[in-house]
Parts: C-alpha cells; sequence; structure tokens
C-alpha cells in the first residue's frame, strides 16, 4: 500500500478530503465511483484492491453499451476512507469542486471463487492491463474491463461487456448521489464563495448538457452565419395557454451573437455590426468556451431594472445606465444546429450552458399565465410581452404566427418619406410625413407632428439634409397641408398612435424614437388580430 502521492497532493487542514488512516477492509472488495467537477468535470471509477482504492479518471464517464469504448486515465491510489467522501474540495486546493458518490457497490473477477482466489486474478489483471471485472451496483451491473492501450500505465480503456445489463440507454442521466440524492450543483448550494460556486455551476451544467441525450436530434452543421432573426406578429389582447411560453418585450435592440473560439460577431436584424458600439458585451461574449449563436435583445436599464432606449441609443458616447445583452433563443451550439427543435428545448439548452458574466442574461419565461403577465409587464412599465408557442421552430427571417408580440400600447414602425416645413416658433420642420411598404410599394400612413424635443428636431434635420430629394417617393403624392420637402425612403422611426381610421391613416401618431437598428425595407403596417392563441 503506497498513498505517497495521494498524501503529497492534498493539505489535509484545507480539505475535507480524509486522510489515510486504518480502515479495516470489508469482507467483500467494493468499488465507487465519484463524480467529480475538477478543472474539467469527469467520474473517478475506484477499485478496492490491497488495501486501497486502485483509481481511474473516466472523462466521458461509464456506459452500459458494449460498442462504445471510455478512456479511463490512471491516477494515483485512493486510501479506502475515500468511498465515503462526498462533498466541496475548496477553491485552492487540488481537484478543487464538488464531488459525490454516483454509484458504489461490490464487484469480482468473472471466474472468481473464494475471496483469495478473486483478489489474486484482480491483481493479475491489473498487471497484465487486462483487468475483468463484474460490478453489482446501484447503477452499474453486469461485467467490465480495463484494458491498458500504452506502455505506460496511465491510458486505459474501460469497457461494457455484452451481458444482460448492456443497454444503449443513457445511464448518465441519472445524476444523482446514490448516497444523499444531491446533484453536483446542489452539493455546491453551502459554498459561500460566489464567483467559485458560479464557475463550477456553469461547468456541471455545459458539461451535463453535452453528455445527456439533449442534442442527439440535432444535426450536425457548421455555424451559420449573417443570421436574419426570426420576427413576431401582434395580436391586441394577451392570452393564457398552456401550450405558449410568455417573456418579456424588451426595449431595445435586437441583436445575433455568433462565437467561435474566442472570436465573436455581434450584429442587428438588419446586419449592422454592434462590437463597437456595446463593445462591453462582446468582451463577455469572448469569455465563452464554445461554439454558439445567440439570438437576444441589447438594452440599456435604469436603477429599477427598466429598459430606457433613449439611453441606449446614447451608451455608446455616456456609457451611462446598466447595458445587457438579454439571451432568449440558442440557434446553434457546438456543432449542432438547433433550429429544428422545438422551443421549449432550445430554451432550456440555453439556460444551462449560458455562463454568469458581467452584461449577459438569461431571458427567462412563464408558462400559460399569459394574461397576468401582461398586466405585471405593464405595471412596471414595461413595452409588453412576446408570447411564443412551446413546440415552435425556429424560422430564420420569418414573421410567423408561431410568436405573438402584445404591446402594452400602439406603436407602428415607419419610414420617413419626407417632412413639412415648421410653423411659428419652431425650427428644423413641422411634421414628418410617414410610410410602410406594401408589397414592395410605399404607402402613405400619416403625418407625426408631436413628441419632439429641440435636440431631436435639429438631429433629425440632420439626418435627412443627405436623403433630400425632388422627386416623391410615393406613387400618389400625399395630402400634407403645408409645403414638404420629401426625402429618400431609407431612415425608419417608431410613432405611437391611438388606432387607424378606415383610409389606413394612423389616428394621432406621436413620434417615439429614431430606429436606427432597423432598415427601411423590412417596414410593414402591422397587422393586428384581436388576440388569443391560435
Amino acid at each position: 500500500m503506497n498513498l505517497t502521492e495521494y498524501t503529497a497532493k492534498r493539505k489535509f487542514e484545507k480539505t475535507p478530503e480524509p486522510q489515510p488512516g486504518a480502515v479495516q477492509e470489508a469482507p467483500r472488495l467494493t468499488f465507487v465511483i465519484h463524480k467529480h467537477a475538477a478543472r474539467a468535470l469527469h467520474y473517478d471509477l475506484r477499485l478496492e484492491l490491497g488495501g486501497v482504492l486502485k483509481s481511474w479518471a473516466v472523462p466521458k464517464g461509464p456506459t452500459l453499451d458494449p460498442v462504445v469504448k471510455r478512456l479511463a486515465v490512471r491516477v494515483e491510489d485512493h486510501p479506502l476512507e475515500y468511498r465515503d467522501f462526498e462533498g466541496v474540495i475548496p477553491e485552492g486546493n487540488y481537484g478543487a469542486g464538488s464531488v459525490i458518490i454516483w454509484d458504489r457497490g461490490f464487484y469480482h473477477h468473472p471466474l472468481a471463487g473464494d475471496e483469495q482466489d478473486n483478489e489474486q486474478r484482480l491483481v493479475n489483471g491489473l498487471r497484465k492491463g487486462d483487468l475483468k471485472f463484474i460490478l453489482e451496483g446501484e447503477k452499474l451491473r453486469g461485467e467490465f474491463a480495463l484494458v491498458k492501450t500504452g506502455k505506460d500505465d496511465k491510458s486505459w480503456l474501460l469497457l461494457k461487456k455484452k451481458d444482460r445489463f448492456a443497454t444503449t440507454g443513457d445511464i448518465l442521466a441519472e445524476n444523482r448521489s446514490v448516497i444523499t440524492h444531491k446533484t453536483l450543483e446542489e452539493e455546491l448550494e453551502d459554498v459561500t464563495q460566489k464567483s467559485f460556486r458560479q464557475k463550477k455551476v456553469h461547468q456541471i451544467r455545459l458539461h451535463e448538457t453535452l453528455e445527456s441525450d439533449g442534442l442527439h436530434d440535432a444535426p450536425l452543421a457548421l455555424m451559420p452565419h449573417a443570421i436574419v432573426p426570426m420576427l413576431a406578429a401582434t395580436v391586441k389582447v394577451p392570452f393564457n395557454d398552456p401550450e405558449w411560453l410568455f417573456e418579456v418585450k424588451w426595449d431595445g435592440y435586437r441583436a445575433v451573437a455568433e462565437i467561435r473560439e474566442g472570436r465573436v460577431s455581434f450584429y442587428s436584424r438588419n446586419g449592422i455590426s454592434f462590437e463597437k458600439k456595446f463593445s462591453p458585451v462582446v468582451d463577455s461574449l469572448r469569455k465563452f468556451d464554445f461554439e454558439a449563436v445567440l439570438d437576444g435583445e441589447v438594452v440599456v436599464v435604469d436603477d429599477q431594472g427598466r429598459p430606457d432606449f433613449e439611453q441606449l441609443q446614447n451608451y455608446p458616447k455616456s456609457g451611462s445606465g446598466h447595458l445587457i445583452y438579454y439571451v432568449f433563443d440558442l440557434l446553434y451550439f457546438k456543432g449542432h444546429d438547433l433550429t429544428g427543435l422545438p422551443l421549449f428545448r432550445r430554451k432550456e439548452l440555453l439556460k444551462n450552458i449560458l455562463p454568469s458574466l458581467p452584461k449577459i442574461r438569461f431571458s427567462d419565461h412563464v408558462k400559460n399565465e399569459g394574461v397576468l403577465f401582461f398586466h405585471a409587464a405593464a405595471q412596471k412599465g414595461l413595452e409588453g410581452i412576446i408570447a411564443k408557442q412551446a413546440l415552435s421552430i425556429y424560422e430564420a427571417g420569418k414573421r410567423s404566427g408561431n410568436w405573438l408580440k402584445i404591446k402594452s400600447r400602439l406603436t407602428q414602425d415607419a419610414v420617413i418619406s419626407g417632412f413639412t416645413e415648421p410653423k411659428g416658433g419652431r425650427r428644423h420642420f413641422g411634421t414628418l410625413v410617414l410610410g410602410v411598404f406594401q408589397e414592395g410599394e410605399l404607402v402613405y400612413i400619416g403625418l407625426s407632428g408631436g413628441g419632439f424635443g429641440a435636440q431631436e428636431l435639429q438631429q433629425i434635420r440632420e439626418k435627412l439634409n443627405p436623403l433630400i430629394q425632388i422627386k416623391c417617393p410615393f406613387d400618389v403624392v400625399p395630402e400634407t397641408g403645408s409645403p414638404t420637402t420629401w426625402v429618400k425612403p431609407e431612415l425608419v422611426c417608431e410613432v405611437g398612435l391611438t388606432g387607424w381610421t378606415g383610409e389606413g391613416v394612423m389616428r394621432h401618431p406621436v413620434f417615439l424614437r429614431l430606429r436606427e437598428d432597423k432598415s427601411a425595407g423590412e417596414v410593414a403596417r402591422d397587422t393586428i388580430s384581436e388576440g388569443g392563441s391560435p
């Protein structure tokens, strides 16, 4: 029995791991499999033999499928006391992270007679590099083998033999301790060091996502680029439906993030780069340790968590407010195209793999209770909610009835097509002449003269000056009631309104803001249904 290496790696005054003692050997040989969130999450197979636990680290965990071979790396012997160890090895110690007893039981050689013959056969197998054994555990049962593959003593393979316990099922989905029934994540709940706990929780969730069958029907694919996001149709009133999810409608810029080997592409719904404009978000995205494509919304919130669109527009200059990228969808992950998976599964995967980093947040949802959620959002001064069919796939570039936006106030995006002369003491312009595209044709929808501050009047006029043209962009010249200057229909704004006339003109339109994140060609009249799930 030589536990020198085990002892040398540990400072027992700083770790709860057991020191070697005088534990009595059991009448039968025991085994234990620890699940361990160390630098890399792995499983440790430990076989009692010669008064110690012979140990192998199995990075991908054991399997009951005889076709699958698992790498097993021989590590130092552990004392017998270790077969009862569960807990958290503190940061700064060797193997820091949570440990659970994933499985345990007895084991023996397939041809063993009495215990003396059993141990001798196992010792001989270990010496030869071909160790056969039968496990009698709570999760693992049947015959296995450890086979040495290299000249050194480190590299082995763990194999499952064909027998009545063999199966292609996912045994690793059973992720709780057979002693305390805790998961690795739950084992960390009492850890007071927040950064260490968050780092380990992310590591555990990411690893368990990869080892689960959650990606089995997501096809392998190259990472997509220049994605045009899926869009929502509009309904008037909220509804309840158990087959729908309900999210906050964030008042910000829609943004897609492509993350690959530390490189990040971060852009708007019409392909405008956000990488310089919102560099703190990009800095956090670079810290992701996996490939992914995310869909979400960039917002700036105040101290109460309410989005402030004006602060968002001014953020590149002012840096004021709390900049956050709220992520609500996962389109691609570690070589897998997820767009064909149902939404609820994409969001489960996203929640599990999204690391805890500055400026990045998971945009959560509620199920069924759309009406209550809508009124709560309205009371908090939020723009509204988004309803999404839980089974919906991701339809890039499409406005789908499987996603519905329900606004707390009626708004409309519009293309600025001209402006009238100012009157009285007003400067720069009087009203904006607004339109939307309908079957490729620009259609007039009204004038907006309210909602402008003096600074906005000047800023908008400065943006319109380079777009001035003689020709009216409408096929039918609208009656504006004042001398009008026409412009190229390129600049997009958002207005509030109380409704529509029978002629398709807005009632009481009030300017809200410019929408530089949207292109004119995508601006259409909102088609609003009465509400209720389809």
